[in-house]
């Protein structure tokens, strides 16, 4: 990536990655495609667009940009913003069908929560084929170097990742530091270095603890003396007072007033970054969402062994035995409740099931989609309500 791209357009849409950066949609031609030439679509949101783009220099492919409203794929198709009615209007109005003498357009793989293929095939003729989850996979699999079986079919949280996180956290948060300018002028830049430091020590940090982030615990909301996911912070927290306190009783600088101060504006730091820490990664489900506590359940007795499930699921929960025509679940304990594998099934083999024994039926899944609150709401605009 050359240095001018980085400022033009990473680090921007980086820093204010929490607002939704639309692209234009349509067709983007890559390097001299023809007829021939792969079909290839992804989300409006610009930072995707952009790092999918740089992805496939030096290919020849066509490359569709449906409109997922400035949002990126996954949050887009498990939300409803990202639905079959925007790939099959993409596919309709774009001109590929005149470009290309094939009928087949590989969709990321974390579109999945919400797009169903054969719903695209029924309206438009079109096959639906599922290719990886990272960008930097694209190459590979579209030369067939790889077949997407690989680690391309997992989604991970590596240190670049939560960098990137910790910026889009840290710069938001640390811009409300200036509304203690007029009440603590002297306070600002202190306050904002607080807010990177603890985004960076969160995020950065993130292997360490990562065994102790429980989110199916059964209590719901807050809860702030949880030595999980919400006590995290708390216990970054009070290191951070401690330490404080030691560092100022050592210098002859400590006062009350200077624990009170800065304990109390640490806490709200704290509290916002982590207010929903394990929804911060693609490893981990909401906190704050119900879903959480559901788990995955397989029917035998439907289940065909297709291998839907495996090829969709961006954690590794399955695998299929291809003799006895049957899917496991070797790893359920890594589900993170996105139902990418519930949709895609076409025998209805897979479903939700609560902790009190209720049952999330396949269509449920399907039909209605996760808002920002982890409610289940039927996604707007036309065809939308179809199960």
């Amino acid at each position: 990536m050359r240095p001018i791209d980085f400022l033009r357009i990473d680090l921007p849409l980086t820093l204010l990655r929490v607002l939704p950066w639309r692209a234009p949609t349509g067709l983007v031609r890559i390097g001299a495609p023809g007829p021939a030439s792969p079909v290839l679509l992804t989300g409006n949101f610009r930072l995707t667009v952009e790092r999918v783009r740089r992805a496939l220099q030096g290919l020849d492919v066509w490359l569709l940009v449906a409109n997922s409203r400035g949002v990126n794929v996954w949050c887009a198709a498990t939300g409803g913003l990202l639905t079959d009615h925007d790939v099959i209007s993409v596919l309709k109005t774009s001109g590929i069908e005149t470009r290309v003498n094939h009928r087949r357009v590989i969709l990321p793989q974390l579109a999945a929560t919400g797009i169903v293929g054969p719903n695209v095939r029924a309206r438009t003729g079109w096959t639906v084929v599922w290719g990886p989850v990272d960008a930097a996979s694209i190459p590979a699999y579209v030369t067939g170097v790889s077949d997407g079986r690989d680690a391309g079919r997992t989604v991970s949280f590596r240190w670049p990742q939560r960098l990137e996180m910790a910026v889009a956290w840290a710069f938001p948060i640390s811009l409300l530091a200036l509304l203690a300018w007029p009440f603590w002028p002297a306070g600002v830049l202190p306050l904002a270095g607080l807010v990177w430091g603890f985004a960076l020590a969160l995020f950065l940090a993130f292997p360490l603890y990562r065994p102790w982030l429980r989110t199916t615990r059964r209590h719901r909301g807050f809860v702030f003396f949880d030595w999980g996911e919400r006590g995290l912070p708390l216990l970054l927290w009070l290191l951070f007072v401690a330490g404080l306190s030691a560092g100022a009783a050592v210098t002859g600088t400590f006062t009350w007033t200077l624990v009170l101060r800065w304990g109390f504006a640490s806490i709200v730091v704290l509290l916002l970054l982590g207010l929903d820490l394990a929804g911060s990664t693609p490893v981990f489900k909401s906190g704050l969402h119900a879903d959480r506590l559901l788990r995955i359940v397989l029917d035998e007795q439907r289940c065909k062994g297709a291998g839907f499930c495996e090829q969709v699921c961006p954690t590794g929960v399955f695998t299929v035995d291809h003799q006895r025509h049957l899917a496991m679940l070797p790893h359920a304990e890594r589900c993170v409740q996105c139902g990418a594998c519930i949709v895609q099934c076409p025998f209805d083999a897979l479903y939700f099931q609560a902790p009190g024994g209720d049952i999330v039926a396949p269509a449920t899944v399907r039909r209605f989609k996760l808002n920002l609150l982890g409610q289940r709401v039927v996604p707007r605009g036309p065809d939308r309500a179809a199960p």
